[in-house]
Protein backbone atom coordinates (compact mmCIF):
# COMPACT_ATOMS: atom_id res chain seq x y z
CA UNK A 1 0.00 0.00 0.00
CA UNK A 2 3.04 2.38 0.95
CA UNK A 3 5.06 1.69 -1.64
CA UNK A 4 1.74 2.58 -4.43
CA UNK A 5 1.15 5.48 -2.13
CA UNK A 6 4.70 7.01 -3.16
CA UNK A 7 4.46 6.33 -6.94
CA UNK A 8 1.49 8.49 -6.87
CA UNK A 9 3.00 11.03 -4.82
CA UNK A 10 5.75 11.31 -7.05
CA UNK A 11 2.97 11.14 -10.50
CA UNK A 12 1.49 14.07 -9.02
CA UNK A 13 4.37 16.09 -8.52
CA UNK A 14 5.11 15.34 -12.30
CA UNK A 15 2.11 16.16 -13.65
CA UNK A 16 1.14 18.90 -11.27
CA UNK A 17 4.60 20.80 -10.24
CA UNK A 18 4.69 22.47 -7.03
CA UNK A 19 2.20 21.28 -4.55
CA UNK A 20 1.79 21.90 -0.64
CA UNK A 21 1.75 19.33 1.73
CA UNK A 22 -2.19 19.98 2.61
CA UNK A 23 -3.29 19.11 -1.09
CA UNK A 24 -1.23 15.56 -1.65
CA UNK A 25 -2.79 14.70 1.97
CA UNK A 26 -5.99 15.36 0.25
CA UNK A 27 -5.17 13.74 -3.19
CA UNK A 28 -3.83 10.80 -1.47
CA UNK A 29 -5.97 10.54 1.19
CA UNK A 30 -3.84 10.72 3.88
CA UNK A 31 -2.50 12.80 6.60
CA UNK A 32 -0.46 15.93 6.17
CA UNK A 33 2.44 13.91 8.67
CA UNK A 34 2.34 10.88 6.05
CA UNK A 35 2.74 13.07 3.43
CA UNK A 36 6.03 14.87 5.08
CA UNK A 37 7.05 10.96 5.89
CA UNK A 38 6.57 9.78 2.28
CA UNK A 39 8.72 12.84 0.83
CA UNK A 40 11.35 11.64 3.14
CA UNK A 41 11.55 8.41 2.30
CA UNK A 42 11.63 9.27 -1.62
CA UNK A 43 14.42 11.75 -0.80
CA UNK A 44 16.60 9.21 0.88
CA UNK A 45 15.97 6.55 -2.45
CA UNK A 46 17.10 9.21 -4.59
CA UNK A 47 14.57 11.24 -5.92
CA UNK A 48 15.36 15.10 -6.64
CA UNK A 49 12.67 16.52 -4.51
CA UNK A 50 12.94 19.69 -2.34
CA UNK A 51 10.12 21.55 -0.33
CA UNK A 52 10.00 25.41 -1.56
CA UNK A 53 9.28 27.36 2.07
CA UNK A 54 6.81 29.90 1.93
CA UNK A 55 2.74 30.71 1.22
CA UNK A 56 2.91 29.67 -2.00
CA UNK A 57 5.44 26.99 -1.53
CA UNK A 58 5.62 23.79 -1.31
CA UNK A 59 6.98 20.09 -2.87
CA UNK A 60 8.26 19.76 -5.93
CA UNK A 61 10.91 17.93 -8.08
CA UNK A 62 14.11 19.36 -9.98
CA UNK A 63 13.44 20.49 -13.46
CA UNK A 64 13.45 17.75 -16.27
CA UNK A 65 13.36 14.95 -13.19
CA UNK A 66 10.43 12.46 -14.56
CA UNK A 67 9.71 8.58 -13.53
CA UNK A 68 9.70 5.46 -15.76
CA UNK A 69 7.53 4.08 -13.06
CA UNK A 70 4.50 4.40 -15.10
CA UNK A 71 3.46 0.90 -15.56
CA UNK A 72 -0.43 -0.10 -15.27
CA UNK A 73 -1.43 -2.61 -12.99
CA UNK A 74 -4.06 -5.24 -14.54
CA UNK A 75 -6.97 -3.50 -11.95
CA UNK A 76 -5.78 -0.25 -12.77
CA UNK A 77 -5.66 -1.32 -16.87
CA UNK A 78 -9.31 -2.74 -16.34
CA UNK A 79 -10.77 0.59 -14.88
CA UNK A 80 -9.38 2.95 -17.44
CA UNK A 81 -12.75 2.87 -18.91
CA UNK A 82 -14.55 4.44 -16.13
CA UNK A 83 -11.96 7.39 -15.47
CA UNK A 84 -14.52 9.44 -16.55
CA UNK A 85 -17.10 8.49 -14.38
CA UNK A 86 -15.60 8.89 -10.92
CA UNK A 87 -18.90 8.04 -8.78
CA UNK A 88 -19.87 4.74 -11.07
CA UNK A 89 -16.02 3.61 -10.31
CA UNK A 90 -16.36 4.54 -6.64
CA UNK A 91 -19.78 2.13 -6.50
CA UNK A 92 -18.35 -0.57 -7.92
CA UNK A 93 -14.99 -0.43 -5.87
CA UNK A 94 -12.85 0.96 -8.32
CA UNK A 95 -12.15 4.55 -7.34
CA UNK A 96 -8.15 4.17 -6.32
CA UNK A 97 -7.72 1.92 -9.04
CA UNK A 98 -9.12 4.90 -11.69
CA UNK A 99 -7.19 7.69 -9.51
CA UNK A 100 -3.53 5.62 -9.73
CA UNK A 101 -3.88 4.65 -13.60
CA UNK A 102 -5.15 8.67 -14.42
CA UNK A 103 -1.53 9.49 -12.55
CA UNK A 104 -0.11 6.49 -14.70
CA UNK A 105 -1.48 7.89 -17.42
CA UNK A 106 -0.79 11.45 -17.51
CA UNK A 107 2.59 10.64 -16.26
CA UNK A 108 3.16 8.36 -19.89
CA UNK A 109 1.44 11.13 -22.23
CA UNK A 110 4.01 14.02 -23.72
CA UNK A 111 3.13 17.46 -22.71
CA UNK A 112 1.00 18.73 -25.42
CA UNK A 113 -1.23 15.80 -25.02
CA UNK A 114 -1.18 15.91 -20.89
CA UNK A 115 -1.87 19.53 -21.65
CA UNK A 116 -5.13 18.84 -23.93
CA UNK A 117 -6.25 16.29 -21.14
CA UNK A 118 -6.26 18.29 -18.57
CA UNK A 119 -8.10 21.33 -20.76
CA UNK A 120 -10.53 18.14 -21.34
CA UNK A 121 -11.41 17.29 -17.85
CA UNK A 122 -11.38 20.85 -16.78
CA UNK A 123 -14.23 21.96 -19.36
CA UNK A 124 -16.32 18.50 -19.54
CA UNK A 125 -18.23 16.35 -17.03
CA UNK A 126 -20.68 13.77 -17.23
CA UNK A 127 -23.12 13.52 -14.39
CA UNK A 128 -24.93 10.13 -14.43
CA UNK A 129 -28.03 10.47 -12.59
CA UNK A 130 -31.04 12.68 -13.57
CA UNK A 131 -32.22 15.73 -11.38
CA UNK A 132 -33.35 15.32 -8.00
CA UNK A 133 -32.52 12.29 -7.65
CA UNK A 134 -29.40 10.35 -5.98
CA UNK A 135 -28.54 7.15 -6.90
CA UNK A 136 -30.11 3.78 -6.00
CA UNK A 137 -28.35 2.30 -3.07
CA UNK A 138 -26.57 -1.46 -4.57
CA UNK A 139 -24.97 -2.86 -1.55
CA UNK A 140 -24.68 -6.17 -4.45
CA UNK A 141 -22.82 -4.00 -6.91
CA UNK A 142 -19.21 -4.97 -6.12
CA UNK A 143 -20.15 -8.61 -5.44
CA UNK A 144 -21.69 -8.41 -8.58
CA UNK A 145 -18.85 -7.15 -10.93
CA UNK A 146 -16.45 -9.83 -8.77
CA UNK A 147 -18.71 -12.50 -10.29
CA UNK A 148 -18.67 -10.99 -13.28
CA UNK A 149 -15.09 -10.69 -13.94
CA UNK A 150 -14.51 -14.27 -12.67
CA UNK A 151 -17.37 -15.86 -15.28
CA UNK A 152 -19.03 -17.11 -12.17
CA UNK A 153 -22.32 -18.78 -11.52
CA UNK A 154 -24.19 -16.48 -8.64
CA UNK A 155 -27.52 -16.92 -6.72
CA UNK A 156 -29.42 -14.14 -6.08
CA UNK A 157 -32.19 -13.05 -3.62
CA UNK A 158 -34.37 -10.85 -6.07
CA UNK A 159 -37.46 -8.44 -4.96
CA UNK A 160 -39.64 -8.75 -8.44
CA UNK A 161 -43.00 -6.70 -8.73
CA UNK A 162 -44.36 -8.34 -11.58
CA UNK A 163 -45.73 -10.47 -12.41
CA UNK A 164 -46.56 -10.99 -8.42
CA UNK A 165 -44.69 -9.15 -6.36
CA UNK A 166 -42.39 -10.78 -3.66
CA UNK A 167 -38.91 -12.31 -3.21
CA UNK A 168 -37.69 -14.88 -5.69
CA UNK A 169 -34.44 -16.90 -5.78
CA UNK A 170 -32.62 -17.20 -8.99
CA UNK A 171 -29.65 -18.61 -10.38
CA UNK A 172 -27.73 -16.66 -12.91
CA UNK A 173 -25.18 -16.06 -15.45
CA UNK A 174 -23.68 -12.45 -14.73
CA UNK A 175 -22.70 -11.30 -18.29
CA UNK A 176 -22.47 -7.47 -17.87
CA UNK A 177 -23.25 -4.25 -15.67
CA UNK A 178 -24.97 -1.18 -17.53
CA UNK A 179 -25.41 2.33 -16.14
CA UNK A 180 -28.64 3.41 -17.50
CA UNK A 181 -29.14 7.08 -16.16
CA UNK A 182 -27.73 6.41 -12.94
CA UNK A 183 -29.50 3.03 -12.18
CA UNK A 184 -27.37 0.21 -12.40
CA UNK A 185 -28.55 -3.36 -14.08
CA UNK A 186 -27.14 -6.66 -14.01
CA UNK A 187 -27.82 -8.44 -17.52
CA UNK A 188 -28.04 -12.53 -16.57
CA UNK A 189 -29.27 -15.36 -18.28
CA UNK A 190 -30.58 -13.12 -21.24
CA UNK A 191 -32.23 -10.93 -18.95
CA UNK A 192 -32.05 -7.80 -17.19
CA UNK A 193 -32.14 -7.47 -13.34
CA UNK A 194 -31.94 -3.73 -11.29
CA UNK A 195 -29.35 -4.07 -9.01
CA UNK A 196 -31.06 -2.60 -6.09
CA UNK A 197 -33.47 -5.02 -6.16
CA UNK A 198 -31.12 -7.40 -5.47
CA UNK A 199 -31.66 -8.17 -1.16
CA UNK A 200 -28.73 -11.22 -1.26
CA UNK A 201 -25.95 -12.44 -3.93
CA UNK A 202 -23.56 -15.16 -2.91
CA UNK A 203 -21.30 -16.55 -5.82
CA UNK A 204 -21.37 -20.25 -6.21
CA UNK A 205 -17.77 -22.71 -6.87
CA UNK A 206 -19.53 -23.36 -10.59
CA UNK A 207 -18.08 -21.46 -13.36
CA UNK A 208 -20.05 -20.69 -16.78
CA UNK A 209 -18.85 -19.94 -20.29
CA UNK A 210 -19.79 -16.65 -22.10
CA UNK A 211 -22.26 -17.15 -25.18
CA UNK A 212 -20.01 -16.67 -28.05
CA UNK A 213 -20.06 -13.83 -30.04
CA UNK A 214 -22.14 -11.83 -27.14
CA UNK A 215 -21.99 -8.01 -27.67
CA UNK A 216 -23.46 -5.97 -24.23
CA UNK A 217 -23.81 -3.16 -25.91
CA UNK A 218 -26.12 -4.44 -28.85
CA UNK A 219 -27.72 -6.68 -26.60
CA UNK A 220 -28.65 -3.65 -24.42
CA UNK A 221 -29.57 -1.20 -27.87
CA UNK A 222 -32.41 -4.34 -28.31
CA UNK A 223 -33.23 -4.35 -25.10
CA UNK A 224 -33.74 -0.24 -24.89
CA UNK A 225 -35.15 -0.58 -28.13
CA UNK A 226 -38.25 -3.65 -26.87
CA UNK A 227 -38.48 -1.40 -23.68
CA UNK A 228 -38.99 1.78 -25.08
CA UNK A 229 -41.87 0.70 -28.27
CA UNK A 230 -43.49 -0.97 -24.72
CA UNK A 231 -43.00 -4.90 -26.27
CA UNK A 232 -43.29 -5.93 -22.74
CA UNK A 233 -46.07 -7.70 -21.12
CA UNK A 234 -45.52 -5.21 -17.55
CA UNK A 235 -48.01 -2.24 -18.51
CA UNK A 236 -50.10 0.26 -16.27
CA UNK A 237 -53.61 0.72 -17.88
CA UNK A 238 -54.28 4.63 -16.78
CA UNK A 239 -56.93 7.08 -16.80
CA UNK A 240 -56.11 10.49 -17.96
CA UNK A 241 -57.49 14.32 -18.16
CA UNK A 242 -56.54 16.48 -21.00
CA UNK A 243 -54.13 18.26 -18.88
CA UNK A 244 -52.87 14.87 -17.74
CA UNK A 245 -52.11 14.21 -20.97
CA UNK A 246 -50.42 17.27 -22.07
CA UNK A 247 -47.72 16.73 -19.00
CA UNK A 248 -47.03 13.61 -20.50
CA UNK A 249 -43.89 14.62 -22.02
CA UNK A 250 -42.80 16.80 -19.09
CA UNK A 251 -43.28 13.49 -16.75
CA UNK A 252 -42.32 10.91 -18.71
CA UNK A 253 -40.30 12.49 -21.70
CA UNK A 254 -41.32 12.73 -25.07
CA UNK A 255 -40.47 9.64 -26.40
CA UNK A 256 -42.11 7.74 -23.87
CA UNK A 257 -45.31 9.97 -24.10
CA UNK A 258 -44.97 9.67 -28.02
CA UNK A 259 -45.75 5.87 -27.10
CA UNK A 260 -48.32 6.39 -24.59
CA UNK A 261 -50.09 8.64 -27.13
CA UNK A 262 -50.52 5.49 -29.39
CA UNK A 263 -52.64 3.77 -26.82
CA UNK A 264 -54.94 6.61 -26.27
CA UNK A 265 -58.57 5.67 -26.44
CA UNK A 266 -61.44 7.94 -27.17
CA UNK A 267 -62.59 10.27 -24.53
CA UNK A 268 -65.51 9.23 -22.34
CA UNK A 269 -67.86 11.85 -21.71
CA UNK A 270 -65.57 13.76 -19.11
CA UNK A 271 -62.84 14.33 -21.98
CA UNK A 272 -60.75 11.78 -20.09
CA UNK A 273 -59.43 8.95 -21.97
CA UNK A 274 -57.89 5.69 -21.06
CA UNK A 275 -53.70 5.03 -22.16
CA UNK A 276 -51.17 1.69 -21.52
CA UNK A 277 -48.14 2.66 -19.74
CA UNK A 278 -45.34 0.81 -19.55
CA UNK A 279 -44.27 -0.65 -16.20
CA UNK A 280 -41.09 -0.90 -15.08
CA UNK A 281 -41.84 -1.95 -11.67
CA UNK A 282 -44.58 -0.71 -8.94
CA UNK A 283 -42.60 2.29 -6.78
CA UNK A 284 -41.33 3.64 -10.32
CA UNK A 285 -44.58 3.76 -12.12
CA UNK A 286 -46.12 5.47 -9.71
CA UNK A 287 -43.62 7.63 -8.26
CA UNK A 288 -43.87 9.18 -11.88
CA UNK A 289 -47.68 8.89 -12.14
CA UNK A 290 -48.23 10.38 -8.50
CA UNK A 291 -46.62 13.62 -10.36
CA UNK A 292 -49.74 13.98 -12.71
CA UNK A 293 -51.51 14.40 -9.54
CA UNK A 294 -55.67 14.31 -10.14
CA UNK A 295 -54.88 14.07 -13.77
CA UNK A 296 -54.54 10.47 -13.64
CA UNK A 297 -55.88 8.00 -11.91
CA UNK A 298 -54.52 3.82 -12.19
CA UNK A 299 -56.90 1.28 -13.43
CA UNK A 300 -54.58 -1.59 -13.35
CA UNK A 301 -52.64 -4.03 -12.49
CA UNK A 302 -54.22 -4.11 -8.91
CA UNK A 303 -50.84 -3.88 -6.99
CA UNK A 304 -50.09 -0.56 -8.54
CA UNK A 305 -53.64 0.72 -7.66
CA UNK A 306 -52.84 -0.36 -4.31
CA UNK A 307 -49.83 1.00 -3.64
CA UNK A 308 -50.88 4.47 -5.29
CA UNK A 309 -53.80 4.35 -2.93
CA UNK A 310 -51.85 3.38 0.24
CA UNK A 311 -49.39 6.51 -0.83
CA UNK A 312 -52.52 9.03 -1.32
CA UNK A 313 -54.20 8.10 1.95
CA UNK A 314 -51.00 8.43 3.75
CA UNK A 315 -50.34 12.03 2.18
CA UNK A 316 -53.71 12.72 2.80
CA UNK A 317 -53.31 11.94 6.56
CA UNK A 318 -50.64 14.54 6.45
CA UNK A 319 -52.54 17.35 5.42
CA UNK A 320 -55.57 16.44 7.73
Amino acid sequence: MRASRLVSLLLLLQNHGRMSASRLAAELGVTARTVYRDVEALAAAGVPIYAEPGPSGGYQLVDGYRTRLTGLTADEAESLFLTGLPQPAAELGLGAQVAAAELKLMAALPTPYRDASTRIRQRFHLDAPGWYREADPVPQLVAAAEALWQDRVVEVRYRRWSPRPGVVTRRLHPLGLVLKAGVWYLVASGRTYRVANIEALTPLDETFTRPAGFDLAEFWREHVERYEEAEISDTAVVRLSPAGIAALPDILGPKAARLVARTLEPADADGWRRATVPLENVPHAAAGLLRLGADAQVLAPPELVSHMGNTIRAMARLYD
